[in-house]
């Protein structure tokens, strides 16, 4: 018996519902397959993340709003995870 038969044979005695998931279960290794063959036929996706946010930094600067420091980066962080309380006083 190859491979094939006995994946058949063992699929066909599963409920129907254990059926599905081992083709949902195919289904993912398909994808997992295919986002690891174009990982590697794309390497240049990293130098287009960095010419975004150089692009990105350039049009802040020129709108004349001000980059934060690291201190105004992690209060910004604070604030937006709602964390952030003046003080009462």
């Amino acid at each position: 018996m190859n491979t094939e038969q006995l994946l058949l044979e063992k699929w066909r005695s599963l409920p129907q519902d254990l059926q599905q998931e081992v083709i949902d279960f195919v289904e993912f290794l398909e994808l997992k397959k295919t986002s690891a063959t174009k990982q590697k036929a794309e390497p240049k996706s990293k130098p287009q993340l960095g010419e975004r946010l150089r692009k990105l930094r350039k049009e802040i600067v020129a709108s004349s709003v001000p980059l934060l420091d690291w201190e105004g980066v992690e209060r910004e962080k604070i604030e937006r995870r709602g964390e952030y309380q003046e003080d009462a006083d």
